[in-house]
């Protein structure tokens, strides 16, 4: 049998039967999706193929784009100025153990951007499990910020990693600002746009809509900014996060909109970017000596950090919800295997410490899933004891 015959219906099985293993162990279904890619990777039924390549690219865009729209812009800007420089505090922290753990253990500069990063992917998917809480509500608001950040830096990385630290560098950073004011003026124009005509946002997204417009505009919007990121030569995946932050900011009379694009993407287009990353994945790397550790290492050490960093929120929410607050940031999945790859890529780490990022990936959102679900668990027992 032809092997793009063999891998299309070895991707189309994990899709397929993912759910229903996730469900059947009482996990999130990604870290299943990379484990399968893993195993039929290693045994052959998985192989390189530029096509498989490209559309598992386009899910991490694609990701990216779902992870935006979990933020709406006018909220986060309503946001306390006490949270707000909570917020900025705890990333503060969060960079500071970084760079002084990297140091101190002279792990090297890439460390220190790859420690601190921050993805409300998974939250999202906590919120869908635990309802919107209060510990999971400031997790958002402080994710989404932490994210925004993580992307800046993993754009001006990149080129970094790319074109070293030089003019290249500097011409990266000036078209990051000069994009970053364009879309800050984008935000601002289009708000004042539909405070005054309202009927515009009804207009390009109707509720009676048998055209399937939402999607197509949404689609358009997607397209048109990681478009511009191409052409400025800048982290698309900065592109793709922004485009998703438009739709609940100005279009927030469709609700049903991002779970309507999320389905979409997590159906098919986000599972074929999980099984590519496990396909990449060596298993005879488990049996390098001291790689098993060096990811429990890291997990551990990431985990911690945002545990301390956290303790910033404990007037607003407690011991219990703050450590649940510090875990739920501690699963940067997509942000960490994309940054680690970018990494190996450009020779900042080795083919040991690539992989043990990726081990680690799997080991955080495994190890704090079952974490917080234990905490959540003790905490509804408790409450029912003291009725």
């Amino acid at each position: 049998m032809n092997n793009n015959i063999i891998l299309i219906i070895t991707i189309s099985l994990i899709i397929i039967f993912s759910p229903f293993i996730a469900r059947f162990l009482r996990l999130p279904t990604t870290p299943i999706e990379i484990i399968l890619g893993s195993l039929l990777g290693y045994v052959g039924f998985l192989h390189d193929e530029r096509l498989f390549d490209l559309v598992a690219e386009f899910g991490f865009l694609y990701l990216m784009f779902i992870a935006g729209t979990e933020i709406n812009l006018k909220n986060v800007l309503q946001t306390p100025a006490t949270i707000m420089k909570k917020a900025l505090l705890y990333l503060v922290l969060l960079y500071s153990f970084s760079i002084a753990f990297s140091m101190q253990f002279d792990l090297g500069k890439i460390f220190m951007v790859l420690l601190p990063l921050i993805s409300v992917g998974l939250v999202a998917s906590l919120v869908k499990e635990y309802g919107k809480t209060p510990w999971l509500t400031l997790s958002m608001t402080v994710g989404g910020i932490g994210e925004v950040s993580s992307i800046v830096i993993l754009t001006i990385s990149s080129a970094a990693l790319k074109s070293g630290f030089g003019l290249g560098l500097f011409q990266t950073i000036m078209a990051l600002l000069a994009f970053i004011l364009f879309m800050f003026l984008l935000f601002r124009s289009m708000q004042l746009i539909f405070w005054w005509f309202p009927k515009v946002a009804l207009a390009l997204m109707p509720h009676e809509d048998n055209k399937e417009q939402d999607i197509r505009l949404s689609m358009g919007i997607f397209f048109l900014l990681v478009g511009a990121m191409l052409f400025l030569h800048l982290e698309l995946a900065f592109g793709a996060f922004l485009a998703g932050i438009f739709i609940p900011t100005f279009f927030e009379h469709k609700h049903e909109l991002p779970e309507k694009l999320a389905s979409f993407g997590f159906g098919f287009l986000i599972p074929i970017f999980f099984i590519h990353i496990g396909s990449s994945f060596d298993l005879d790397a488990l049996l390098i000596k001291g790689l098993v550790k060096e990811a429990l290492t890291i997990t551990l050490v990431m985990t911690f950090m945002r545990i301390f960093a956290s303790l910033v929120f404990i007037k607003e929410l407690g011991l219990r919800d703050t450590i649940l607050l510090g875990l739920s940031h501690s699963m940067p999945l997509t942000l960490l295997i994309a940054m680690a790859t970018l990494a190996h890529a450009a020779n900042s780490i080795d083919k040991f410490h690539y992989y043990a990022f990726i081990l680690a990936a799997l080991f955080q959102v495994i190890s704090v899933m079952i974490v917080i679900k234990i905490i959540n668990i003790y905490k509804i027992k408790k409450e029912q004891r003291s009725m």
